[in-house]
């Protein structure tokens, strides 16, 4: 993650410190300028959303959740600004400028509307921004893992999460998640191992 982009986001409505001078941060401001033009709720996820749970790690890309529904007003929105459609399937779409990336996940599924209804605000330097739940973010730290055995940063970023945020997390809804992929059994072993 760039320097700039390394304050933790703690509470919402408190506002915090991101630099515009980091490109990760004009992108980030940038996307989310043409969002609300467009009136399209998004939301946070992935790397840069793991620092409003206590988690820093170094990330070089913009992950987001946005409305499947809405998915062809953002590419072209997209588009006008410079990035190029790396892949776009009905779950998601890849885009690139440069050396600028940014991952959609399209919320299509109930659990996913529900989360990016619900994620919560937060004021920044760049802006007004959203982020999904740490319970939502583990939740899809688990897909992302699910999905390719390879991404074992998910895994750890998963373990993070629960370290960090254990005394506040819903551990049922982050138990639904598991047992959504037949994994319970991943998350006792997480959860036996936190100190």
């Amino acid at each position: 993650m760039d320097d700039g982009l390394r304050t933790r986001w703690q509470n919402a409505g408190e506002r915090t410190p991101m630099t515009t001078l980091s490109g990760l941060g004009r992108q980030i401001a940038e996307v989310a300028s043409l969002l609300n033009r467009l009136g399209l709720p998004f939301a946070l996820i992935g790397g840069l959303a793991l620092a409003s749970y206590q988690v820093i790690r170094a990330t070089q890309d913009v992950d987001l959740l946005v409305p499947a529904e809405k998915a062809d007003e953002i590419e072209a929105g997209l588009l006008q600004l410079g990035y190029r459609c790396l892949h776009r399937s009905e779950n998601a779409g890849n885009y690139v400028r440069a050396s600028e990336r940014i991952d959609l996940l399209y919320a299509s599924r109930p659990i996913a509307r529900r989360l990016l209804v619900q994620a919560r605000a937060l004021q920044t330097s760049l802006g007004d921004l959203r982020v999904v739940s740490a319970e939502g973010l583990i939740g899809f730290k688990l897909q992302g893992w699910v999905n390719d055995a390879e991404r074992t940063q998910d895994l750890e970023d998963i373990k993070a999460l629960l370290r960090a945020n254990r005394a506040h997390l819903d551990l049922d809804e982050v138990r639904q998640y598991f047992a959504l992929f037949d994994m319970e059994g991943l998350l006792d072993e997480f959860l036996r191992a936190l100190p």
